[in-house]
């Protein structure tokens, strides 16, 4: 399903493999420049491919030893071999053996693809091409296979050895010089989800108890003494095993679980069956070291991995243009487990934050593609916000639509019908529609569809008949490859608003009101418009539209902001109060980004900040009251405004409504900072971070509208903290304003923390979102810093993948120097991880929203890129594509 050549792979090409691999026996000699692997492969024909067919298997750069094909040699000289590839014209037409000896060099892989060094340990990521970097095999997600696998290694170098499955057997070698391990995973899995690991680690061991009372060995291996930074993702671990027993009926089915971090990851983390490999930063927390966010990342992250046990490795795609089908589900299990875990408010406005920051821009641009895509050049560049965070969306409007009984029956459906298969889209939505006995086909046009809808909607008052009227419309621009699409199946949760709440629904029978569900009040929006009519409506409401964001759509509704007070005041969904102050917000930025482009100054509205002013002085919840009184970013704004996109316009008017907020709500601020101070130890459960996040919001505000006594407060927190959250949050504070103040902070932040790398990548990251003119020239003396390297993808990420998509003003400085710097480092690093380099390109997916002079230097920095002669195949195609 691979193609090197210019022509893409296609969906509808797709056909099952000629041949199937029943078992794999690998044979791994680990060594830091040599590592010799033999693998042995049991093929058949498959009955449902074509006769007599050559068999191809695929390679990566490979250097094979020696091949046999029964016990009989094959002459390599006269084999159809090469480095990416091995063809066997013809083979046998019965079930036979191949084994295959290869010899890689594991210290060379800067791709971090296949087997690679990481540090003094050895490890994998196969997902999704990786496995024939290592050795010549059908590298495809539907060919499903049985490992066992022998490590062999120098004890001192690599005493401990880990693979998928179960530990079978080990012991010494060489007098105990040496020794090897034997696993085995009885449960068929794809070539992407093999792991080795092999180093000196430190281990944190525990147990969970199966709902049936099986025992399974926990264990999470780490750096030797950051052990004790792995007791919470241990927690979650286990809080994430009992969770899926619970929410999903789901029970672990191996002997035992083992976790990897390591500091060299491309990814966040790695599903691989009974053996997940982490990026270190999704394992290791401590109160010093980690964010309240992180800890809630940890957490998400721990149970995502875990959670692809059945999403993903007992049911696995059968396809990559599947990948959605175990992302997009998983990220949406993993989403309704934080919010179990958390508050389930503040967490639903957190997912939604992050889609419309990541997801929505690329369905707007020329990245735009279907959650199912139909054909791609490198898959490598599909892992993306719309395969995960829409993915989940799209699985959560399942659960709107039909409810949760038939959701609950379809999911059991699911697991029960395609348990250790390779399945498609189709499959899954036919056990819903199964289900909730309906026809789910108009539905999946959000897998074929892009881009994301607009749905404007009218509501009209009858006061003598008391009646309200509701009116939708929908409407899809055009996307890469889609002029014309036909309506999206769109579930829109609602409510009516009175001056004390909510109002009780009752529907009339006419306008297809029959669509409203009064039980869960979902009214069904498939057509291209649709009206309901609300009977005995006392006065005029206020409608609260997409309660609970049923739908990853855009909602225009002319809302006075009057209606939006009540919304903000009175609105039963928390999501939508929320989402009534960040419209309101939304409305005066703009307004004030029109009125500083044409020459004028900002302009503010006390009724808002009155408004805020209440949520703040009223805080029942202070988890959610940070969010309140959090404005939309400037990539927000950004994304509201569409077209002719002004980033220094837009950092002026919000940073113009942070300073009138500030000095307005000064006094309930510093009320607000002091309230919630720390009274005990740390913990990161839901309810202290809670009162974190609103002191440190409040402090934020605090400092934008008195920067004098707000920067000794913070100075003041600064030198105090005892927590990361506090101590980061201060800094972030000092950051904003030049001056010894802010760089002594920075100094002493990385003497204090000079030993703990995930720690110093916020202290990079932090510095590459100052938004200030001389911030690249701090950026490039910083890519000179001992602590920086281009070859960790960590540290990339947290210097210039936080200045292209956290400084709007800086990456798009209006002489086109941030293009320029990051079309530079994306050229430089192609030649070591294309893979990293591709997604830092993807920071340009919103270039054509630009205003004109930015967007003509944006496009030039593209064409420069494009006109390499020796791009990687991830590069070449963000490129393309961007330009396309």
């Amino acid at each position: 399903m691979r193609t090197d050549s210019a022509e893409p792979v296609r969906l509808k090409d797709y056909k099952a493999p000629d041949y199937l691999i029943d078992a794999v026996d690998l044979d791994v000699k680990l060594h830091a420049t040599a590592t010799r692997i033999v693998s042995r492969l049991s093929i058949r024909p498959n009955p449902h491919g074509r006769r007599d067919a050559a068999l191809v298997l695929d390679g990566d750069g490979l250097n094979a030893r020696r091949i046999t094909l029964d016990g009989e040699a094959i002459d390599l000289d006269k084999a159809l071999l090469s480095p990416d590839q091995l063809t066997l014209a013809a083979p046998p037409q019965r079930p036979f053996a191949l084994e295959i000896e290869t010899e890689i060099d594991p210290s060379a892989n800067t791709r971090l693809m296949g087997l690679y060094r990481s540090g003094s340990a050895y490890c994998t990521q196969c997902e999704p091409e990786g496995f024939r970097r290592i050795t010549y095999f059908l590298d495809r997600p539907d060919v499903l296979s049985v490992y066992t696998v022998r490590i062999e290694a120098d004890r001192s170098e690599a005493p401990l050895l880990l693979s998928n499955g179960n530990l079978i057997e080990a012991g010494d070698l060489e007098g105990g010089k040496r020794h090897y391990a034997v696993w085995r995973d009885p449960f068929p899995k794809p070539s992407y989800l093999f792991a080795l690991v092999g180093g000196d680690l430190g281990s944190v061991h525990d147990e969970f108890i199966t709902k049936s009372g099986r025992k399974v060995a926990l264990g999470i291996h780490v750096e030797h003494g950051k052990e004790p930074h792995a007791a919470y993702a241990m927690d979650a671990l286990k809080r994430s095993m009992a969770w899926d027993e619970t929410a999903f009926g789901r029970e672990y089915d191996l002997d035992v679980f083992n976790i990897v971090a390591v500091s060299d990851f491309n990814m966040g983390a790695m599903e691989n069956k009974g053996l997940n490999i982490f990026n270190d930063k999704y394992v290791l927390a401590s109160p010093a070291t980690a964010t309240d966010a992180d800890y809630a990342h940890i957490e998400a992250v721990i149970a995502h991995e875990y959670f692809h046990n059945w999403t993903g490795n007992r049911i696995t795609c059968r396809d990559w243009f599947q990948l959605c089908l175990k992302e997009g589900l998983t990220v949406f299990r993993d989403h309704e487990f934080s919010s179990d875990m958390r508050s389930r408010a503040v967490h639903r406005i957190a997912d939604v934050r992050a889609l419309r920051a990541a997801q929505f821009p690329e369905d707007a641009g020329p990245l735009a593609h279907n959650v199912r895509p139909e054909t791609y050049h490198e898959i490598n560049n599909f892992y993306t916000a719309t395969i995960y965070e829409k993915g989940a969306e799209v699985i959560r409007m399942l659960k709107v639509l039909i409810g949760e009984e038939a959701f609950a029956r379809g999911m059991d459906l699911y697991f029960d019908r395609y348990d250790g298969t390779a399945a498609t889209i189709e499959d899954f939505i036919s056990c819903f529609a199964e289900a909730a006995n309906r026809d789910l086909t108009a539905f999946s046009r959000w897998y074929h569809q892009s881009g994301t809808p607009l749905v404007e909607a009218n509501g009209a008052y009858d006061a003598a008949a008391r009646t309200f009227t509701l009116e939708f419309r929908q409407s899809s621009k055009p996307t890469p490859g889609q002029d014309h699409k036909e309506p999206f199946v769109i579930p829109i949760a609602l409510g009516l608003v009175g001056r004390d709440g909510d109002l009780p629904l009752k529907v009339g029978a006419q306008n297809g009101a029959s669509a409203l569900e009064i039980s869960r009040a979902v009214f069904e929006l498939s057509a291209p418009s649709r009206k309901i009519t609300f009977l005995d409506v006392p006065s005029r409401p206020v409608p609260s539209l997409l309660r609970g964001f049923s739908a990853p759509v855009r909602l225009d509704y002319p809302a006075s902001e009057a209606d939006l007070i009540t919304l903000i005041a009175h609105d039963s969904d928390s999501f939508n109060r929320w989402q009534a102050a960040q419209t309101y917000a939304s409305r005066l930025l703009l307004r004030s980004v029109a009125n500083i482009r044409g020459g004028g100054e900002a302009r503010h509205d006390q009724g808002f900040i009155d408004a805020l002013g209440v949520v703040l002085n009223k805080s029942s919840d202070p988890a959610y009251t940070a969010q309140m009184i959090t404005l939309p970013s400037e990539a927000d704004i950004a994304r509201d405004m569409g077209e002719d996109v002004d980033p220094d316009a837009i950092h002026a008017a919000r940073d113009a409504l942070r300073q009138a907020i500030g000095k307005s709500l000064a006094a309930g601020l510093l009320s607000a900072y002091a309230r919630h101070a720390e009274n005990g130890p740390y913990s990161p459960d839901a309810e202290a971070a809670g009162r974190r996040a609103l002191r440190n919001a409040a402090l934020d505000l605090y400092c934008a509208g008195e920067p004098a006594e707000g920067a000794r407060l913070a100075a003041r927190q600064f030198e105090a903290a005892d927590t990361m959250t506090n101590e980061i949050a201060a800094l972030g504070a000092l950051a904003q304003k030049a001056g010894s103040l802010r760089e002594g902070a920075l100094d002493t932040f990385y003497r204090r923390h000079a030993a703990e790398a995930l720690v110093i990548d916020k202290w990079f990251a932090l510095q590459a979102m100052i938004p200030e003119t001389d911030t690249l020239e701090r950026i490039q003396k910083l890519m000179r810093h001992a602590a920086f390297s281009l070859q960790n993808p960590n540290r990339v990420r947290s210097l210039i993948g936080a200045f292209a998509t956290g400084n709007q003003t800086r990456f798009n400085a209006p002489d086109g120097s941030g293009y320029d710097f990051v079309a530079g480092v994306v050229l430089d690093l192609d030649q070591k991880n294309p893979q990293v380099a591709a997604r830092l390109l993807a920071a340009f997916k919103s270039w054509r929203s630009l205003e004109a002079k930015r967007r003509g230097l944006a496009e030039a920095a593209l064409r420069r890129i494009a006109a390499e002669g020796a791009l990687s195949a991830d590069v070449k195609d963000i490129v393309e594509r961007s330009l396309g």
